[in-house]
């Protein structure tokens, strides 16, 4: 259903985008700095944090806000009642176990994944990941998992949407590097990635269909680069994911 432009709330619209200014790697922002990120003039952006320290959804200490943990209610509260986490939990619960790395389900949010369920049997991250911690798609192997099951004309508007960042040196940012890259995960049926996140990580993704065939989650392992070559991540690992995604299958709608 469309909305006419009378309808909508501009003040709401533009808190939200204040916001979604915060993430893992911007946890703390001048009025300035949000203004920039949002798209806002420094004036709103100033009156949007302000309103958010005062109902405490952020802290002020005179020059930089920082969101507190009352702004998870925005989002805990969805995730609790989104049937996928529910039925992901206990598979990937006993998959971590079995193989002994830790092992994560996301969805594709424009240009970022969003974890929606984690099962963590070591910290492999230098940032703390649990459900609602989001990535870029682009460099990350359920990205590329979720970007390929995109048609092609989609993967290329969020690519050029994305903030391509070069995270390492190993990170890929040329766009027309990523698509072949989206392609190839889509015709192998997994994602591979050697260090593009962190130096040290790597990880290996599949997606998750539904009963109809649709890809509507990834489904990954990530764990040290001294663990495994990229080679043993195959081997070792892709086995065990794909017989989660076949029990799954039967499961997702």
């Amino acid at each position: 259903m469309a909305v006419s432009e009378r309808d909508m709330m501009g003040g709401l619209a533009k808190g939200l985008r204040v916001i979604e200014a915060f993430s893992s790697e911007r946890p703390r922002l001048s009025i300035s700095d949000a203004a920039e990120i949002a798209g806002l003039d420094r004036a709103t952006t100033r009156r949007c944090l302000l309103t958010l320290s005062e109902l405490g959804y952020a802290a002020y200490d005179g020059k930089f806000f920082t969101v507190t943990p009352k702004v998870l209610r925005l989002g805990t509260g969805c995730l609790a009642t989104m049937p996928l986490p529910k039925i992901v939990q206990p598979l990937i619960d006993h998959l971590s176990e079995v193989i002994g790395q830790s092992t994560s389900v996301s969805i594709l949010d424009e240009t970022e994944i969003v974890y929606v369920a984690r099962a963590a049997q070591q910290r492999v991250m230098s940032i703390a990941l649990m459900p609602g911690s989001r990535l870029p798609a682009y460099c990350t192997s359920m990205g590329r998992v979720l970007l390929s099951a995109q048609p092609p004309e989609r993967q290329r508007d969020i690519l050029e949407a994305s903030r391509l960042v070069t995270r390492t040196e190993k990170t890929i940012t040329d766009i027309q590097a990523l698509l072949t890259e989206i392609e190839v995960t889509g015709h192998r049926g997994y994602a591979l990635i050697d260090q593009e996140v962190e130096i040290g990580l790597r990880s290996i993704a599949v997606p998750l269909k539904s009963v109809r065939g649709q890809t509507v989650a990834a489904l990954n392992v990530g764990l040290a680069a001294s663990v495994a070559s990229m080679e043993d991540l195959v081997e070792r690992y892709l086995p065990a994911l794909l017989s989660v995604q076949r029990e799954l299958a039967r499961m997702l709608v």
